[in-house]
């Protein structure tokens, strides 16, 4: 067979690495976005960043004066005098939203002596505002262990079972087995276990060290003050061993056990919840979380307005004087390909929040009704929808909507929660299932509580207005809203 060169051409799709940098920008979260950010300022000199939180610091000089920093936008690049009469391009700059310039002051307009006497003394903010100190489950228990235990031996064993404890305040692990990890030499019985735990069970918060959640509940009722005996060997009798039948509402069956009316049985209820079934729950040391919003949506006299959060964007700039450097051909071959870098990121970060915007404008758009009546007039809409409207790609939308938060006057929601499928109503429209959500928490929140409404009867009340649904739907809205059944809903 002979051998030939020949040239075709031909079509395909390509990811450049501007392209795949702007898609990976797009759907990194806010707090993502500024983690991403600041590794690229700490790899490319040439990229600067003009919100820098250093800005309008207090500098010492070296003869003992105070001088103010300027923001990096307001002071001049140092370098030759012909890079700091060059500026930037607008293209190479990404300032975020507009911002006032600040005038910077002189070292002559700094005064050390009254930097610290600025407030009156008894001015509170003058003072330092300290985080208290985090006290936990153990230290509690040990700093009222030193004040009440003054046998040495007998301290070393209720410490010992405070280590065992969970952070709930639970002794999950049996006192045999906790016997049987001790050396022999000690010469310890069950008993001396024993004595330790109740002496430890005597501490506060009520219900520490209990075994169980039968017997949490049942230290905490032995020790609330002001109960009636009576009621009180009732709430024993019902967590001790009823507590299955008390959990599932089952009322019918503990009047029978236990003898008594209606009006005895509510009594000894409201006195177990007052327990705490997680003792130990109140020293947790968890740290919220908070979301901050990208876009924010306000009322005006012409309608619904959406803007872009200004302390989310960050304001970046092509560094000038080794910009102009490179254009003296004075810079390294690598700095060229670090100078494309950064006008890349400063273009497609102000394409980023340019989509986000447009995205929330639109969502806003066609959501009008939730923001003037809430959750209950929430429309259906889908990725499609705004896609065909702004002329992307439901990829796109996908991405913008993900972990990008809105703030409105009804509470902080992510892009996503506008989003919803449709159910049929009877006029043939559509309804959001995120409405017949608020629907349902509507109805159950105002039903009575010695009738509670069921999935049944949700159905045909949501029906009487139009809406037609089944019960499995119901039902399955329901535990997605983590509302009980009917059952655990029912009280006296």
């Amino acid at each position: 067979m002979k051998q030939s060169l020949q040239l075709r051409t031909s079509q395909h799709l390509a990811l450049t690495p501007q392209l795949q940098q702007s898609i990976r920008l797009l759907q990194l979260s806010t707090l993502e976005l500024h983690q991403e950010l600041e590794q690229l300022l700490t790899d490319n000199p040439l990229l600067e960043r003009l919100d820098d939180p250093l800005d309008r610091s207090l500098r010492l000089l070296s003869d003992g004066a105070i001088s103010q920093q300027a923001p990096v936008g307001d002071a001049p690049p140092e370098g030759p005098p012909n890079a700091q009469e060059a500026p930037a391009a607008d293209a190479d700059n990404y300032d975020g939203p507009a911002a006032d310039t600040e005038s910077t002051s002189s070292d002559a307009d700094v005064d050390w002596s009254d930097a610290g006497r600025s407030k009156a003394p008894d001015d509170e903010d003058s003072r330092p505002q300290l985080e208290a100190s985090h006290c936990t489950l153990r230290e509690h228990l040990m700093e009222q262990m030193r004040v009440t235990v003054l046998e040495m031996r007998d301290r070393a064993l209720v410490e010992l079972i405070i280590d065992a404890l969970d952070e709930n305040g639970y002794l999950e692990e049996p006192l045999e087995e906790i016997l049987a990890r001790l050396p022999e030499e000690l010469e310890l019985d069950l008993d001396e276990l024993r004595t330790a735990l109740s002496l430890l069970q005597s501490f506060d918060p009520m219900g520490v060290g209990a075994r169980n959640a039968s017997e949490c509940l049942a230290l905490q009722i032995k020790r609330l003050p002001g109960i009636p005996m009576v009621t009180r060997r009732m709430a024993l009798a019902i967590v001790e061993n009823h507590l299955t039948w008390f959990a599932q509402r089952d009322f019918n069956k503990l009047k029978k056990a236990l003898l008594c009316d209606d009006e005895d049985l509510r009594e000894a209820q409201t006195v177990i919840r007052q327990c705490n079934p997680h003792p130990g729950s109140a020293f947790a040391s968890d740290v919220s979380d908070y979301v901050v919003p990208d876009v924010i949506v306000k009322k005006s006299r012409t309608g619904w307005q959406v803007s872009l959060n200004n302390d989310v964007m960050p304001r970046l700039r092509v560094n000038a004087m080794y910009a102009n450097l490179l254009k003296q051909g004075k810079g390294e071959g690598a700095m060229g390909a670090q100078l494309q870098e950064a006008k890349w990121l400063i273009k497609n970060m102000r394409q980023r929040f340019d989509t986000i915007l447009r995205v929330a404008q639109a969502i806003v758009e066609r959501q009008k009704n939730f923001f003037s009546h809430g959750a209950v007039a929430m429309r259906p809409l889908v990725l499609r929808e705004i896609a065909d409207t702004l002329g992307l790609h439901e990829s796109t939308i996908s991405r913008v909507t993900t972990q990008k938060y809105m703030l409105t006057p009804h509470g902080m929601f992510e892009l996503k929660y506008f989003f919803g499928s449709h159910v049929a109503t009877e006029a043939g429209g559509e309804a959001s299932s995120t409405a017949i959500r608020a629907l349902i928490v509507q109805l159950t929140g105002a039903e009575d509580p010695k009738n509670p409404l069921s999935d049944s009867k949700i159905a045909d009340m949501l029906g009487e207005q139009g809406m037609v649904i089944a019960r499995r739907t119901v039902a399955k809205y329901r535990e997605a809203l983590k509302i009980p059944p009917v059952s655990l809903r029912k009280s006296l």
